[in-house]
């Protein structure tokens, strides 16, 4: 694999034009979620996924970081796919927790990934594909609002001096 910037660009143009599947996902998930715990969880648009994408991708640090990930994914096959779960497995937590942003967000990125891996499955034979998608899934659906509980102040912040 070779990163440059057209790689980066092109990686952005897929990951973009995966909204059709990533959205519904996405959605899927957060429902399921919510009744999970007993919360309302806002859906997502075509129209927010791909401002987020482009927010991922304008972050040149960020960008190439997703773009590998993507890029390993898009391409992961295993012969005999078991040896090849652990790094499927491996490559789409990271990629959520990328994408989700810095921690808490991160790890609930991280964490989402495996439950959505459990939503998804894909007729293609590269056996990266799935992971892909969910952790796509996870990782936007972790950053967009929607959850109560991140929209205003943490009642854990603690006043200081400055």
């Amino acid at each position: 694999m070779r990163l440059t910037r057209d790689a980066v660009a092109d990686e952005y143009r897929w990951v973009r034009e995966r909204a059709d599947v990533t959205v519904p996902l996405i959605n899927e998930v957060r429902a399921d979620l919510g009744d999970r715990f007993d919360a309302d969880v806002d859906e997502v648009t075509v129209e927010q996924y791909e401002r987020e994408a482009d927010a991922v991708f304008a972050d040149g640090d960020l960008a190439v970081n997703v773009a590998a990930l993507v890029g390993l994914l898009r391409e992961l096959d295993v012969a005999g796919d078991y040896p090849g779960f652990v790094v499927d497995e491996f490559l789409g937590r990271r990629l959520a927790g990328t994408i989700a942003g810095a921690q808490p967000l991160g790890l609930l990125g991280e964490a989402t990934f495996h439950y959505a891996d459990l939503l998804t499955h894909s007729d293609d034979d590269t056996a990266g594909l799935d992971d892909l998608d969910a952790a796509l899934a996870a990782g936007f659906q972790t950053r967009l609002p929607g959850w109560d509980w991140t929209e205003g102040a943490s009642p854990f912040a603690v006043e200081t001096r400055e």
